[in-house]
């Protein structure tokens, strides 16, 4: 099971208001155990599109990441961590643009 350490996140401009609702950013910096196949020595975060739209919240992307070197890596989530990453997103939205 993944745990959350911290994150960073900030709501992502639509210059051109081309997309409904707003989206948020987030960096979520995990803890991996080390017998997890995800777990990394240099660290891992998992970057997530959070989407709020007619007042609802999801996830419409993400991607896991290696700390030092940006590699991608493509793991998925399984329902359960979605789900946890989802309600941690909806907790942590920034009430400013760029605020924690």
């Amino acid at each position: 099971m993944l745990a959350i350490k911290s994150h960073e996140a900030e709501l992502l401009e639509d210059p051109f208001g081309i997309l409904p609702g707003e989206r948020y950013e987030f960096l979520l910096d995990l803890e991996v155990p080390e017998d997890d196949e995800l777990f990394s020595e240099n660290g891992i975060y998992l970057r997530v599109i959070y989407l709020i739209e007619d007042e609802q919240g999801r996830i419409t992307h993400y991607q896991f990441y290696e700390k030092e070197t940006g590699q991608s890596f493509d793991f998925a989530l399984d329902e359960e961590e979605e789900a946890i990453v989802a309600a941690y997103c909806l907790q942590h939205l920034p009430e400013e643009p760029g605020e924690e």
